[in-house]
């Protein structure tokens, strides 16, 4: 049996610091024990880089729908076709048996998330994500004039309670999930 994982998002728009908190939260998590595995959304338009001159590259050129290639105990896969949903790239991770899977990017899904909020023109996300468990703002910005009935956390940006909190969030979300599946034997 799959044992089934937090999934949780690191939301906001391109340099709002995604990358920077998900590097904070795989640390703190280590830290506590728990496995990670991350996904991210690649938001720059076209495909992601492979390494070109490869074996796991010329076979993904000839056709080859994925390619995996093992060394060392570190596996790399390459894996092909029209586009990948989100639910199909966390089925994938699943069988790796992680304890938190942290989604970098994909805004719109409806993962609990934290929400990173870089200039005045990102406060409209606030309204329009759902599931936002904490909010990280930039330069510490006065959300209260929004009408944002949000009842998350906000942090600043550089505040390291924020990436604390979310930490202690998961490992909460954690243990629920451990509680409710040895409940349910």
């Amino acid at each position: 049996m799959v044992k089934e994982p937090v999934i949780f998002q690191v939301s906001g728009y391109q340099n709002s610091g995604k990358t920077t908190l998900i590097n904070k939260l795989i640390t703190g998590l280590k830290e506590k024990g728990l496995s990670v595995i991350t996904i991210k959304h690649h938001g720059h338009g076209g495909k992601p880089e492979i390494p070109e001159g490869k074996d796991s590259s010329s076979h993904i050129e000839s056709g080859a729908a994925a390619s995996l290639v093992e060394g060392g105990g570190r596996l790399l896969m390459h894996a092909e076709k029209n586009s990948w949903s989100l639910e199909e790239q966390i089925k994938l991770v699943l069988h790796m048996k992680p304890d938190v899977v942290l989604i970098e990017g994909h805004k719109k899904a409806s993962y609990s998330k934290a929400l990173l909020l870089r200039s005045d023109e990102d406060m409209h996300l606030l309204k329009e994500l759902t599931n936002i468990c904490a909010v990280l703002i930039w330069d510490n910005k006065e959300v209260n004039g929004n009408n944002v009935p949000l009842e998350a956390p906000f942090f600043g940006i550089g505040d390291p309670k924020g990436p604390d909190w979310i930490v202690e969030f998961l490992v909460s979300e954690r243990m629920k999930k451990n509680r409710s599946k040895n409940s349910s034997i």
